[in-house]
């Protein structure tokens, strides 16, 4: 390595905890009481997390967990959303994503919940904004969104301005249809939790293949790297320890389409994208 790259890597590298220990700065005075109380989280829990998490997670995905290069933002993150008490964020902690670059932990079990909790902080704070206009969600071209709508999108593949989304324009205003295309399951709860049931139609559902015995198929109800559950058709409720890949789970999400785009959205496409689903009248 020739000197200047040198100088230039060492000037990152000392410039680069100055940023994160700013952004955690600002992390911590934008988790306001009222988001802290509206979360219903512990407030020594959501300070404790916060350090937790620049320390051990902000070089990746920011100090305000809105992500970073080559990581999401878990603000936008559907299992973050649809996370309750940690049971989903909670293994993702633990294990790592060790295929997509994300290292194991070393955290306590108690220091998991604090980073938990002060990430339920940050997406209460996030939905939960009193000081933007609106009106202001109009700021994009309809005609890229349109473009958007039937190229990268691959919105058409599933939807069709005649067909189900015919109205849709007319049936919300245009910040509600935002944050309805942005996560049509509605945020945390979404299978049914907390904020409300979810469609038939957009209902997360899994088959459990026992190594004895006939599969089981329902409604997911929670799943990790120790256990899944599921309610059937009847009603009736199951509940299966995992060890490793037995039993056997696939689940089946309609909306998977939709969680994956989340962290290739830009900025321009959500505008540019709402301002064309604004003009479906």
């Amino acid at each position: 390595m020739n000197r200047p790259k040198r100088i230039v890597l060492r000037t990152l590298l000392i410039l680069a905890p100055a940023a994160i220990i700013l952004q955690a700065q600002e992390s911590r005075a934008g988790a306001s009481a009222a988001a802290i109380a509206g979360s219903k989280e512990d407030p020594a829990a959501v300070e404790r997390g916060g350090k937790l998490f620049v320390t051990n997670c902000g070089g990746c995905h920011g100090a305000t967990a809105r992500g970073g290069v080559g990581a999401p933002d878990l603000i936008r993150s559907v299992l973050v959303l649809d996370d309750e008490k940690g049971i989903l964020i909670a293994p993702v902690i633990r294990n790592g994503r060790l295929e997509q670059g994300m290292p194991a932990s070393n955290l306590s079990d108690a220091q998991v919940a604090d980073v938990v909790a002060w990430l339920h902080v940050q997406t209460y704070a996030a939905g939960h904004r009193s000081t933007y206009a609106f009106q202001d969600v109009l700021t994009g071209d309809p005609k890229r969104g349109e473009a958007y709508f039937q190229s990268a999108g691959t919105c058409h593949t599933c939807h069709s301005p005649t067909g189900d989304l015919k109205g849709v324009g007319s049936r919300y205003d245009a910040f509600t249809l935002q944050a309805r295309w942005l996560n049509p399951r509605g945020g945390r709860g979404g299978r049914g939790g907390r904020g409300g049931a979810t469609s038939t139609r957009s209902a997360i559902t899994v088959t459990v293949t026992p190594s004895s015995g006939p599969p089981v198929s329902g409604t997911l109800d929670r799943v990790d790297d120790f256990s899944v559950s599921l309610r059937d058709a009847s009603g009736d409720y199951h509940s299966f320890t995992r060890e490793g890949g037995s039993p056997k789970v696939e689940i089946h999400d309609p909306l998977k389409a939709h969680s994956d785009l989340l962290g290739k959205y830009t900025d321009a496409d959500i505008h540019n994208l709402t301002a064309y689903l604004v003009t479906l009248k």
